[in-house]
Order: structure tokens, then C-alpha cells, then sequence
């Protein structure tokens, strides 16, 4: 039996192990961490019984995916669904509140209702087209090319100066630029746009979901496949240079599959030299600081909708917002930073004990940055919820510079696989209709570096392993493996 071998196991690591032994080879997986998950891992990282996500907490991608669909995620594990998929709070007590429910959120805008349909309404209509269009392949034709070219043009819109022209109430504005602002990229501009528009998108047709209990049920359910399947996974197996590493023998069919930067692949002895250039002219991006809350109840949010916002954008107005990730695209925090807030124990009270909260918090910071975001988010949490400060029972900071040491995929503190730019997403790391293959044999990459980049939706993971078996010699698809 054929042998594949994998590092890492965040979610496009384990999505590529649970293919590869479905389809007949003996998969190993090896993690340098001392549990399983990568960035979907949930630890108790300030006090017992309060548990946090370590990397990702909300998933709005994860039930569209394709690979996810197939392998029957949704059913596996207990999802909520809130009503509201994110809040944008502003001063005064107002907010602007994405409801599940487009019309909903539309009629709360006033006179930004009919902006707000018109750039939302087609593409959360038509969400499979527009993930088939974003999760696949980008050097390929679309299934539903006129779903691919409304998101299209929306993406000018939003990504261009003409976005100042878009909306007309302050709570419109913010809502979108909250949302366009998870890219970690200067606003406005085309990447922001690309990724914000399809979580806005998925906001609105599925809804932003997370698991009951914490990020780390997507990968114990993963692990469980692997396993049925005789796979196994190995914690605490670090592996830093593929040249000490005894994977098999590609010529008898063995596979090496990088769920990790693709920087390890500079380690592997036979790279030519024209591959290793391009790996190394691949560019990393701003980073994020993190910070976990323990709370005695909570977070006394002024505006009421916002306290049942499992997602929570704090950034103040737009123009705060687009400052906030241009000052960090230059180098710089801001006094009044974005900050992206979650707080999963709203309605899940697995993970806090009775009473009590959690709130999970980062704000995007430039790379290798060894700023404590504690003091930044509590001040931009405080404004909106006055009371918080005094609701704080412990906190743990991550600090960009630390990333890396917990991930080490994470370069910089670089949660999003590599900066993620209109350039770097068609060439991620390379540009090819396939770049996911290496041009040592047996060798894939498959992590956030490579299309449909970051996310927790399996896909990258998903077409690395495709190609591997292609290459094989072996016909699979989703509909022949699940």
C-alpha cells in the first residue's frame, strides 16, 4: 500500500489525510503542536473551564464548502446559527447589524436599504456560484458566469475609491468596511473587496456558524474519518527540514503533502533552483495580535442586537476602519484599532462556566510585531460597552512575534497563509492551473498558501490531494470518496 505522508494538521491538512486514505493510501499526519487542529484549535488559555479558540472561532465558509458538503461536516457536529452574522457598533449606542435575513438588515439601514440589496441580494442569492467562482481553481471558467461576473463588478466597486460613494449612512458604511477589513489589507482595495463581499455574501445566505464547544470539533471530526480509515495523526512531531524526514519512496506512488508554509519546501534536497526563487519571492502580510478574555458575565454592550452578535466588528466609522488597516499596511498601529471580536458563550455556555463569558479578540498589527494588544482591544471594547473593564476576571495576550512559535505556518504572525493581495492570489505561491504540485515528484503543498488561500472551507487541502491522486493515475472525486 501506497504511504502519504503529511505536516500539519489545521484543516486543509486533515481535509487532504481524510481524501488520501479514502482512497486507499496508508496516511500519516504529523503535527509539531502537542494537540491536533492548527487553526482550528480550542484550549482553556486563561482560566479552567474557559475555553477559547486558538486561531479561527467563526466559520462562515465551512458548510459552503464543497469538501465539507460532501463529508457531511454539517450533520457530524452541532452548528449555531445565530440570527445576527456580525454587528458593526458605532458611538452613541447605534450599531449597524447584519441579520441572517437581508431584508432585515436592509429595512435597518434606512436610506442605505436599497444600496444595501442591490450589491448583496445577487450574490447571496446565488452563494454556490459565487463559491464555486472564489474556491476552485482561478485559471478555470465559472460555472455560473454570470453570477462570477456580478461579484466582479461589485469587487471594483467596493475595492476602488468609488466604495465612498456606495452607502449613505454611517451604519451602512461601517457595517460593510467591518467585514471587507478581515483581509488584512489596505482599504479600499480589490483583495479586501474580494474576500469581504463573499463573507458578506455568506452572511446573508447561510449564515456566519461556529461548533458547540469550540473550533477544535471541526478537527476532531476530521481526525475520527482519518481514523476509521486506518490513518493516524502524531502530535508533538515537529518537522523543520524535508531533508531529514523518511516519507517513503515516490517512485513506488508515496506523497508528501505540506499543509504548512511553503517555505518547508525550500528544505527539500532536490528543489530546482528556478521553484525555490519563486517560493522565496512569495510575500508574507501585516499579522494579527490576539487576546483572550475571561469574563464575570456578559460584555455590557450599549447597543442591545450587539450583545446577540456572536461576531463583533469594533472599529468606530469607515473612515476609522480604512485608517486603522492603512496605518498598519505602513508599518504602524493605530490608537483606535479594527478589532475582530467573538463571543461564542452568547450561545453556547460550553464554553464558560455558568454566569460567565468568553471573548476572543485580535486586531491586525504589522509583522513580527511585539505589541500586547490587551491594553488597544479593552479601551475599543470599553467604548462600545462601557462596564467591560470591570468584567475582566484574567486575559491571555498572543503577541504577533509569538505566532509563529504556536503555528509555525504562521509567518509573522501572518494568520492568512501570505499576504493576500489581487497579485498573490493568483499566484499563490505560483501562478499554474495546478498550484498545488511542486516539481519534486510525490510533493504537494496544501495550506492557506496556495488557492483558494485562507479559510476554513478544506479546499486547498482538498485540490492538493485531487492532484496528488490525479497524477497517481487515480480517479476520485467528492461524489466517489463520500
Amino acid at each position: 500500500m501506497a504511504r502519504a505522508t503529511i505536516i500539519g494538521s489545521g484543516p486543509n491538512g486533515l481535509t487532504s489525510a481524510v481524501a488520501l486514505a479514502r482512497a486507499g493510501y496508508e496516511v500519516r499526519v504529523l503535527e509539531a503542536a502537542d494537540t491536533i487542529g492548527g487553526g482550528v484549535r480550542t484550549a482553556e488559555s486563561t482560566l479552567p473551564g474557559f475555553r477559547h479558540d486558538v486561531c479561527s472561532a467563526v466559520h462562515p465558509a465551512a458548510l459552503a464548502s464543497p469538501f465539507f458538503q460532501a463529508f457531511g461536516l454539517g450533520s457530524l457536529i452541532e452548528w449555531i446559527r445565530p440570527e445576527i452574522s456580525y454587528a458593526h457598533p458605532l458611538d452613541g449606542g447605534r450599531a449597524g447589524i447584519a441579520w441572517r435575513d437581508i431584508d432585515r438588515t436592509a429595512a435597518s439601514l434606512g436610506d442605505d436599504e436599497r444600496a444595501w440589496l442591490a450589491l448583496l441580494r445577487p450574490l447571496s442569492a446565488h452563494i454556490d456560484g459565487v463559491v464555486d467562482f472564489t474556491g476552485n481553481q482561478l485559471l478555470r471558467l465559472p460555472r455560473e458566469p454570470v453570477t462570477a461576473i456580478r461579484y466582479a463588478l461589485r469587487m471594483l466597486e467596493q475595492g476602488t475609491p468609488l466604495a465612498r460613494r456606495a452607502f449613505r449612512t454611517e451604519e451602512g458604511a461601517a457595517l460593510l468596511s467591518g467585514v471587507l477589513a478581515h483581509a488584512n489589507t489596505p482599504l479600499p482595495s480589490l483583495a479586501g473587496a474580494a474576500a469581504g463581499l463573499l463573507l458578506a455574501a455568506l452572511g446573508h445566505a447561510g449564515g456566519w456558524m461556529y461548533p458547540r464547544g469550540g473550533a477544535q470539533r471541526i478537527a476532531d471530526a476530521l481526525l475520527a474519518d482519518l481514523e476509521a480509515h486506518g490513518g493516524v495523526a502524531v502530535t508533538d512531531a515537529g518537522v523543520a527540514d524535508l531533508s531529514a524526514l523518511d516519507w517513503g519512496d515516490p517512485a513506488r506512488g508515496d506523497l508528501l503533502l505540506l499543509n504548512t508554509s511553503p517555505r518547508l519546501a525550500l528544505t527539500h534536497p532536490d528543489i530546482p533552483a528556478g521553484y525555490a526563487r519563486a517560493l522565496r519571492s512569495y510575500r508574507y502580510g501585516p499579522a494579527a495580535a490576539k487576546v483572550d478574555f475571561a469574563l464575570d458575565g456578559p460584555v455590557p454592550w450599549a447597543n442591545a442586537d450587539v450583545a446577540e452578535a456572536p461576531t463583533v466588528h469594533l472599529g468606530g466609522t469607515r473612515e476609522e476602519v480604512w485608517a486603522s488597516e492603512n496605518a498598519v499596511a505602513r508599518g504602524r498601529v493605530t490608537d483606535r484599532p479594527y478589532v475582530l471580536a467573538v463571543q461564542p458563550s452568547v450561545f453556547d455556555p460550553s464554553r464558560a462556566p455558568e454566569g460567565k463569558a468568553v471573548l476572543w479578540a485580535y486586531i491586525h498589527v504589522p509583522p513580527g510585531s511585539d505589541l500586547d494588544p490587551t491594553d488597544l482591544v479593552t479601551r475599543q471594547v470599553e467604548r462600545f460597552a462601557p462596564g467591560f473593564r470591570d468584567r475582566i476576571l484574567a486575559h491571555h495576550a498572543v503577541p504577533a512575534s509569538a505566532r509563529e512559535a504556536i503555528n509555525p505556518s504562521e509567518i509573522g504572525g501572518d494568520v492568512l497563509g501570505g499576504s493576500f493581495t489581487i497579485r498573490q492570489a493568483l499566484r499563490r505561491p505560483t501562478l499554474g492551473p495546478a498550484p498545488w504540485r511542486t516539481p519534486m515528484r510525490g510533493v504537494y503543498l496544501a495550506s492557506a498558501s496556495t488557492p483558494p488561500g485562507p479559510g476554513v472551507n478544506g479546499m486547498a487541502g482538498w485540490h492538493a490531494a485531487r492532484t496528488a491522486l490525479k497524477d497517481a493515475g487515480i480517479r476520485a472525486s467528492l461524489d466517489e470518496l463520500f
